[in-house]
């Protein structure tokens, strides 16, 4: 899932109404060749003449979710690289016009590349791609791709769908509670795969949605938190940046599964699994191709086979039935064999959503036709809350 404020919604959709001609979904073939560094031939890049890779975070690294697992990525690359690289991060840059004035920074700083990872971020990397063309732009859950522009993101829905089931499993009256940040397309799909996946194991479970209209606000998080609490449910998943929904769960004593890194350490005794992105071998993939002069523009969504998107280790609570049906899950979406958007999928008022046969496919670029599948509006059945935010 992510950083796709809600007022960057009619650009989102806007981007994919416009991108027939760009990349198909996953493809790393697609549009121009870029080679970045001025003068600097391919593959020449040294300890005394480094290649340049920069990070703009919507949080702070410390946020010990989406940005935390973004700067692992980042860490990964220079690791890899050793001496020829450098890398260099900006952290809590907020979704508006200081994003341009970031990126000026970095490039001035020599930014070969750059990685925005929030998707309100994405108009300014656009104008900054056509502004400096021998710099390489990516960006995060976006959807505009250039000639030194390619956007990534990964299948969060699917992990989703394994912590549902864990949720599924440790609920006992059937009502659990989530914590929402923004109800976009890419937040709708992961709300009702969680709640399909508890449903799975749990037939006839809700999920009751409080929105918070952030992706880090520990106190409207805990709020929320608080109010689903008091409405009686005895599981709380979330979608949020840092663990405090945990904290509440703890303190309340019941169960809570987490989002976008391992969280356990933050409320064990309340914890049983989560999403997690694993950022590092993509972006070592992509650097690697820019330092050579053989980057082109793609647009990519990683999954559970290419291990972009994997399960946490569980909790201390979850039974070994659980565990057993969860990995059983996992290794169908490794697999291929499982897609949870394929019909008949109901709506929450009944009626139906995605037809018995049809599938709502990851969004490819050369086909336009599948924007009005791949931007999914509604909320499934069995899930309470206003699919509008």
């Amino acid at each position: 899932m992510r950083k796709r404020s809600m007022k960057r919604l009619g650009a989102f959709v806007a981007a994919f109404t416009a991108a027939g001609v760009l990349a198909a979904c996953g493809s790393t073939n697609a549009g121009n060749t870029t080679t970045t560094g001025g003068s600097t031939p391919a593959g020449q890049w040294t300890t005394s003449h480094p290649f340049k890779v920069a990070w703009i975070y919507v949080g702070a690294k410390s946020d010990a979710g989406w940005t935390h697992q973004h700067d692992l990525g980042r860490q990964a690359v220079q690791n890899a690289f050793g001496g020829r690289v450098e890398t260099l991060y900006k952290e809590n840059v907020p979704e508006g016009p200081q994003v341009t004035t970031t990126i000026d920074q970095l490039v001035n700083d020599g930014a070969n590349m750059i990685f925005a990872t929030s998707f309100g971020f994405q108009p300014y990397v656009v104008a900054a791609a056509k502004k400096y063309p021998n710099v390489i732009f990516e960006q995060a859950t976006g959807t505009d791709v250039g000639k030194n522009l390619a956007e990534y993101g990964g299948a969060g829905e699917d992990g989703d769908y394994l912590a549902g089931m864990a949720a599924g499993y440790a609920t006992h009256n059937g009502k659990i509670g989530f914590v929402a940040p923004y109800a976009i397309p890419e937040v709708i799909r992961e709300i009702d795969s969680y709640t399909m996946g508890a449903r799975l194991v749990h037939p006839g479970a809700t999920v009751k949605v409080v929105w918070t209209n952030s992706w880090f606000n520990p106190a409207a998080e805990r709020q929320a938190a608080q109010s689903l609490v008091a409405s009686g449910v005895d599981v709380l998943g979330d979608g949020v940046d840092d663990p405090t929904v945990g904290e509440v769960a703890a303190s309340a004593g019941i169960k809570w599964t987490g989002y976008d890194s391992n969280q356990n350490q933050y409320a064990p005794s309340a914890y049983l699994t989560n999403t997690i992105y694993d950022w590092g071998p993509y972006y070592v993939r992509d650097v690697r191709t820019a330092m050579e002069g053989t980057w082109q523009s793609h647009f990519y969504y990683g999954n559970m086979t290419d291990g972009t998107i994997t399960i946490a280790p569980f909790g201390s609570s979850v039974s070994e039935a659980a565990k057993t049906a969860i990995l059983a899950k996992a290794a169908e979406f490794k697999k291929g064999t499982f897609n949870q958007f394929t019909g008949p999928v109901y709506k929450q008022d009944g009626s139906v959503g995605i037809a018995s046969g049809e599938t709502i496919p990851i969004w490819n670029a050369s086909d336009p036709s599948t924007l009005s599948r791949y931007t999914l509006s509604w909320f499934s059945e069995g899930v309470i809350g206003s699919a509008k935010g």
